[in-house]
C-alpha cells in the first residue's frame, strides 16, 4: 500500500466478525417443520410393521390353506389314477366300460392339474413368509393344521370413529397438512430479509499508521422483496394437502365398509356350514369308490362326488381365508384389535 507520497509503502489488514440475525419466527417454524417430518416417519413405521404383522398372519393361513387344497387334490387324483389302473387291466367288454376309462383317465388330468396350482400357490405363499421372515428362499415350514373362530365385529360407527384417531394414513396426511401450513407461515417470513451485525478492526500502516474501530450492519437488497412466489407456491400445496386428506377420509370409509360388509357376508356363510360336512363328503366318496368297484355306483355319480368333495374343501378354505383378510384388514385401518379372530388348535389325542 502507498501513502500520499510515491515512496511510502506500507501493509493493510482488517479483521471482522459477523452474526446473522433471522427474523423473530423462523426458527421456531423451522423447528416445526422438522418435528412433523419426524411424526411422519414414526407414523410410516408403525403404519409398516402393523401392515407386515396382518400379512403375515394372512400369509401363513394361504400357506396352510394351500397345503391343504394340495393334499385334497392330491389324495383325489391318486383314487382316480389307481380306479384308472385297475380299469385299464380289466378285459374292456362293449362300448360302456371303454368310455368310463375315458371319463376316469379325462378327470384325473383335471384334478392333477388342480393339485399342481394348488402346489405352486403353496410355494409362491412360502417363498413370501420366507423372505418376511428374513428366512433363506430354501427354508421349509409347514403350518400345522389350526382351527379358526370368527365372532362378530363392532358396529360401523365404532369402526369409522376409531379410524379418525387411529389410522396410520389419515394421520400422516394430517400432519402433512400442519406442515405445511407451518410452510407457508415461514414463505411469509422469508419475505422479510435478514440481517448481519458484527464489529470489525483495520489497520493501515503508509507513512502514518491509521485504525479503524466499528460495527458493521448489512441487509440484502432489494429490501422490499416479499417472496411472493414461493408463498403462493406454499398455499397452492397447503390447498393440495387438504385435499388429499380429504380424498384419505372418503377412501378410508369406503375401504371399512367394503371390509366390512366382505367380513359379515362371510360369516353369514360359514354360519350355515355344518362342522362336519367335509368329512362326509370324504366318506361318501370312500363308499362311492367301493362301490363303484363293485358295480352298485354309476360313473357318474363316483365322479360328482369326487369333484363335490374336493369342491367343498375349496370353498372351505377359500371362505376362511377371506374372512381373516377383511378381518385383518379392518383391524390395520381401525387400530382396534376387536379379538373377532380365534385360533386353537386341534385336540391331540394323548400317547399311552
Amino acid at each position: 500500500m502507498r501513502s500520499g507520497g510515491l515512496s511510502d509503502e506500507g501493509g493493510a489488514w482488517s479483521v471482522s466478525v459477523q452474526q446473522s440475525f433471522e427474523w423473530p419466527g423462523r426458527i421456531p417454524l423451522r423447528k416445526a417443520i422438522a418435528n412433523h417430518q419426524i411424526q411422519l416417519a414414526e407414523l410410516g413405521l408403525a403404519q409398516f410393521k402393523a401392515s407386515l404383522a396382518a400379512r403375515t398372519r394372512t400369509l401363513a393361513y394361504g400357506l396352510f390353506a394351500a397345503q391343504e387344497k394340495a393334499a385334497a387334490a392330491r389324495e383325489v387324483a391318486d383314487r382316480f389314477q389307481q380306479l384308472r389302473e385297475v380299469l385299464v387291466q380289466r378285459d374292456p367288454a362293449g362300448l360302456t366300460p371303454q368310455l368310463e376309462t375315458r371319463i376316469i383317465e379325462a378327470t384325473e388330468l383335471t384334478v392333477q392339474r388342480k393339485a399342481t396350482e394348488a402346489q405352486l400357490a403353496s410355494q409362491a405363499a412360502l417363498l413370501e413368509l420366507n423372505q418376511l421372515r428374513g428366512q433363506p428362499w430354501t427354508s421349509a415350514t409347514r403350518i400345522e393344521p389350526i382351527k379358526l373362530t370368527f365372532a362378530p365385529v363392532p358396529e360401523p360407527e365404532t369402526l369409522l370413529a376409531a379410524a379418525q384417531t387411529n389410522n396410520f394414513e389419515l394421520q400422516m396426511r394430517r400432519v402433512e397438512l400442519e406442515q405445511q401450513g407451518f410452510k407457508v407461515f415461514l414463505a411469509r417470513k422469508d419475505g422479510y430479509p435478514s440481517f448481519t451485525v458484527g464489529p470489525y478492526f483495520s489497520q493501515e500502516s503508509a507513512g502514518d499508521r491509521e485504525q479503524q474501530v466499528g460495527v458493521g450492519i448489512s441487509i440484502p437488497l432489494p429490501v422490499w422483496n416479499r417472496n411472493k412466489g414461493n408463498v403462493e407456491t406454499a398455499e397452492a400445496r397447503q390447498k393440495q394437502a387438504e385435499t388429499s386428506l380429504y380424498v384419505t377420509q372418503r377412501d378410508l370409509d369406503r375401504r371399512i365398509i367394503e371390509k366390512l360388509l366382505t367380513y359379515q357376508t362371510k360369516l353369514t356363510e360359514m354360519g350355515k356350514w355344518r362342522p362336519e360336512s367335509v368329512d362326509e363328503f370324504r366318506k361318501a366318496a370312500e363308499l362311492a369308490d367301493r362301490h363303484y368297484r363293485l358295480g352298485a355306483v354309476p360313473i357318474a355319480t363316483y365322479v360328482e362326488l369326487r369333484k363335490q368333495y374336493l369342491e367343498a374343501v375349496n370353498a372351505l378354505l377359500d371362505t376362511k381365508r377371506e374372512a381373516l383378510e377383511a378381518e385383518q384388514e379392518l383391524q390395520r385401518l381401525t387400530g382396534l384389535d376387536f379379538k373377532a379372530l380365534k385360533v386353537s388348535e386341534p385336540k391331540k389325542e394323548k400317547q399311552k
